[in-house]
């Protein structure tokens, strides 16, 4: 989508130095710059090669208000600049229209301006928002919820009664609202039988899942993922989990039943943790952490390790006493 660098600069709260009237069309990294081109530098060291690039302007922080061979935006944050300007100049209003073999029954309300690709299912008493996007092959279930701006990619699967809230992103294969694994064994027969799996699942504005993630929704109450939290490719949610406001889970994390992660938190790849565990406002988790059931982690800005995840400093510590016990009984 072509944007002039006056419209973005208005857009995107910069500064603009150089000529307002250039267009471009894409972001790019340095070695790929086009003359239609974005780019972004946050390190004076970078500024000379990005003048030298062919790209069209450049996104910089205050030390490049010198500069004057190329247009220049400036900001304190050029990378989140940068970043929203990659969404601006992206084109979501091609071909927005609900394709012929789409299934859209008349009690489903789809609100303006809204794509639904090729395939794609929606049940009954569906509400879609304005402007939002379903990809190709996606199955809404009945009486769901979808606000605006949102976008499903192809093959995203939606149980009955799940709320999505505005600018939701959900990549594809994920699976949102499916029943979560809670059995009871008969002590007699020795057999398991599925607990009631029949609560709700809630998105909160601005979320985005990854593909392949799948999110199971409550048990008898819900599960709830809060504004703006980010979660990665091959997650999965176990019911009755909270998950607070900007929470980051990297891929392949795996969150039992009933636990609990507060505003802020940070996880790393792999993390595992067990059922009713506690992570409280500001930690982080680094990769392949673990967390026992039950467990609450206390630390606002403390890095934890390892299973039993500690703070970083312990589990190094440990790390070096047993490294220095190996090399005494060699």
């Amino acid at each position: 989508m072509k944007q002039t660098l006056r419209d973005l600069a208005e857009q995107l709260g910069c500064r603009l130095l150089g000529d307002c009237s250039i267009t471009v069309t894409t972001v790019s990294s340095l070695q790929s710059a086009t003359p239609e081109s974005l780019v972004f530098v946050e390190d004076a060291q970078y500024l000379d090669p990005a003048l030298r690039s062919s790209a069209a302007a450049i996104v910089a922080g205050e030390f490049a208000s010198a500069a004057a061979s190329k247009p220049i935006l400036i900001s304190p944050q050029p990378r989140l600049v940068f970043a929203r300007a990659a969404k601006l100049l992206r084109d979501h209003d091609r071909n927005r229209v609900i394709h012929p073999s789409a299934i859209v029954p008349a009690s489903a309300a789809v609100g303006k301006n809204v794509a639904i690709g090729p395939r794609a299912i929606l049940g009954e008493h569906v509400k879609v928002g304005d402007e939002t996007t379903i990809g190709s092959g996606s199955a809404i279930g009945d009486n769901a919820e979808i606000g605006s701006h949102c976008r499903l990619d192809p093959n995203v699967t939606i149980y009955p009664g799940t709320t999505l809230g505005n600018s939701v992103i959900v990549q594809a294969g994920a699976v949102l609202g499916s029943e979560g694994f809670g059995y009871v064994r008969d002590a007699q027969t020795g057999r398991y039988e599925q607990s009631p799996q029949i609560g709700r699942l809630v998105i909160e504005d601005d979320v985005e899942i990854g593909a392949n993630s799948t999110i199971d929704r409550g048990a008898l109450d819900e599960t709830r993922i809060r504004r703006g939290t980010k979660i990665d490719n091959l997650v999965h949610i176990g019911h009755n989990c909270q998950i607070g406001e900007n929470v980051v889970i990297a891929a392949q994390t795996g969150l039992s039943g009933s636990v609990t992660i507060e505003d802020d938190v940070v996880m790393g790849g792999q993390v595992g943790i067990g059922d009713h565990a506690r992570v409280e406002s500001g930690a982080m988790i680094g990769g392949q952490g673990g967390i026992l059931p039950k467990k609450v982690l206390r630390g606002k800005g403390i890095i934890f390790w390892g299973t039993p995840a500690r703070p970083l400093r312990e589990y190094l510590k440990e790390l070096a006493f047993l490294s220095r016990s190996a090399k005494k009984e060699r």
